[in-house]
């Protein structure tokens, strides 16, 4: 009798769970949604043709030339990144063209992916999955590249599979330095609204992002800004297609702008989620984001001291302001993890990708998000490592509550 009670207590505490309330969202996209988005989408459709829509456009892709930092209108698309990668490509080469991919995690090299499927010759200047874009690589290979052959190039601002920021305004440096006319392409999907960008004043020629990230909308928009070169070139692309195109997109009528219908709700959101950052300030949105990265690495330098885990990206500087990639090592352990804060506490860790898959893990901090979020999310991490025995420095989410209390003063 004694032994079944044992057994069924043990039962108990192994079922036992806190994850009751609501769960918290780690992940580095879809990022949480305010409420106050959620609300603004809870209505009913409006007539596509009249005032208010077209409005509530112009006043769009005002704000978002403001974020990407642009003196020209960007392009909405009804389609994830991945849409916008291939409106970038598309708009501006042809079949055969050569790219240059600049490596440093994985969708750099997605995007040259792409690319190849469409049709254009790729190159990869390989990088390290700890460590960002190198200018003096690329200054380089592009000056070694005397007949112009290059047609573009791609990198990513934010990669949130390795967790790495590269130094976009460096690059694009490094690319004038050379002499080269390789137009230059970023991806910000992981990054814009959340730190500096400056897509004008850094000599960047189209750059891209959707809205399920920084700008805390729900997926399924994304969006292209292009330089007047971009534009004069995309007049020769031979990949141009109907849906992607942005001249067919300049025409006067509205529904050309969505090449169809307009995605109305989640127009709605984007709208309040543009309201909010500007209201806010993005100076004190870049500021935010700054100082709850670095409560979050703070946290992860003192695990680390046991030596099971440390970060991805071996250079403090490096690291992104959006997103931390945490290697665990072990065989199975970071599952054990991602599936004890999950389904015990009620926080979604992201799940390591690429080079790192089922050795690490990923914890976002971007879009709308503070420091009680950041604390539960660190404190489960800590709870969960703890309690499955894994070798780590104790003390991270009191270091990650000073670094904080440094930072914010009273």
């Amino acid at each position: 009798m004694c032994q079944h009670r044992g057994s069924s207590k043990t039962s108990e505490a192994e079922d036992m769970t806190v994850r009751s309330g609501r769960e918290f969202l780690a992940i580095p996209g879809p990022t949480t949604m305010p409420d106050e988005v959620l609300s603004a989408m809870h209505r009913p459709a409006i007539d596509i043709y009249a005032g208010p829509l077209i409005g509530m456009t112009d006043s769009i892709l005002a704000r978002l030339a403001l974020l990407f930092r642009t003196a020209r209108r960007p392009y909405i698309y009804i389609a994830n990144g991945h849409g916008a990668w291939e409106a970038a490509l598309t708009n501006v080469l042809s079949k055969g063209d050569k790219v240059l991919v600049l490596e440093s995690g994985r969708f750099a090299t997605g995007w040259g992916a792409m690319a190849q499927g469409l049709g254009c010759e790729v190159e990869v200047l390989a990088g390290e999955w700890s460590r960002a874009v190198r200018p003096e690589a690329v200054a380089a290979r592009l000056a070694a590249d005397r007949g112009g052959s290059i047609k573009a190039v791609l990198v990513v601002q934010v990669d949130t599979a390795s967790g790495v920021v590269n130094d976009i305004p460096a690059i694009g440096a490094a690319i004038r330095a050379a002499g080269h006319d390789a137009l230059y392409c970023v991806d910000a999907v992981a990054s814009l609204g959340c730190m500096p960008f400056e897509m004008d004043a850094w000599g960047i020629d189209i750059a891209m992002a959707a809205s399920q990230k920084g700008l805390m909308t729900p997926p399924g928009l994304s969006f292209v800004a292009a330089s007047a070169r971009a534009r004069e070139i995309h007049k020769q692309a031979g990949l141009r297609t109907p849906y992607w195109d942005w001249t067919a997109r300049e025409g006067e009528e509205h529904y050309r702008k969505y090449a169809g219908t307009a995605p109305e709700h989640l127009l709605f959101g984007l709208d309040k989620a543009l309201e909010m950052m500007f209201a806010e300030g993005l100076d004190a949105i870049f500021e935010r984001h700054r100082i709850l990265a670095a409560a979050v690495q703070e946290a992860v330098e003192v695990w680390s001291q046991a030596g099971t885990l440390g970060f991805s990206i071996n250079t403090s500087r490096e690291r992104a302001p959006t997103v931390t990639a945490i290697r665990l090592d072990g065989d199975g352990l970071s599952a054990r993890l991602l599936d004890y804060c999950h389904t015990k506490c009620g926080v979604v860790l992201g799940r390591a990708l690429g080079d790192l898959s089922g050795r690490g893990f990923r914890i976002a901090h971007m879009g709308h998000v503070n420091a009680p979020m950041v604390l539960g999310t660190l404190g489960v991490v800590e709870m969960g490592l703890q309690a499955l025995g894994v070798p780590h420095g104790k003390g991270g989410v009191s270091a990650a509550i000073s670094r904080l209390a440094r930072e914010v003063e009273a």
